[in-house]
């Protein structure tokens, strides 16, 4: 039974790489005369571009069966946190600079698509992630709730 589920959608992520592959494009017709391992390049690179994008598009996070799940676009990314593992759950702030996608922060590994907010969950083992959420007060409560933890956490 899931207790929580929302999906965010990437819009920064979906016009700036949706401009990259414009791009790209224009700059395939510019090279359809040029020698082949030029176009092999720009089709390379429009490849990654669209791959990027389809698994990049949205972050779904989801709580149910004992877990928490977080997923970027259809799927095929995603990492499953066993509730009773998490510890605590609090709303956090990220600094711009650290940006979108998974990366690794001064404050353990962070899922992202868009914003600054997020909700940092840290684990048994001393390991934490940092979730970017539009709706940080909300998925903090339901990770709280879900894993039975104090509300102060």
């Amino acid at each position: 039974m899931t207790s929580y589920r929302h999906t965010q959608p990437g819009t920064l992520i979906v016009v700036s790489v949706g401009l990259g592959i414009a791009l790209t494009l224009a700059i395939g017709i510019m090279t359809l005369r040029a020698p082949a391992p030029a176009r092999v390049v720009v089709l390379v690179v429009l490849a990654l571009l669209v791959l990027s994008l389809v698994l990049f598009r949205s972050l779904t996070v989801e709580i149910g069966d004992g877990g928490l799940a977080v997923r970027f676009g259809p799927g095929w990314i995603r990492k499953t946190f066993a509730l009773g593992e998490i510890r605590s759950a609090r709303e956090v702030r990220n600094a711009w600079w650290y940006g979108w996608g998974i990366r690794f922060t001064p404050h353990g590994w962070l899922y992202n698509v868009s914003g600054l907010d997020a909700v940092e969950i840290a684990l048994e083992n001393g390991r934490s992630y940092r979730i970017g959420t539009d709706e940080p007060a909300r998925l903090a409560a339901a990770i709280r709730e879900a894993a039975a933890l104090d509300g102060g956490s």
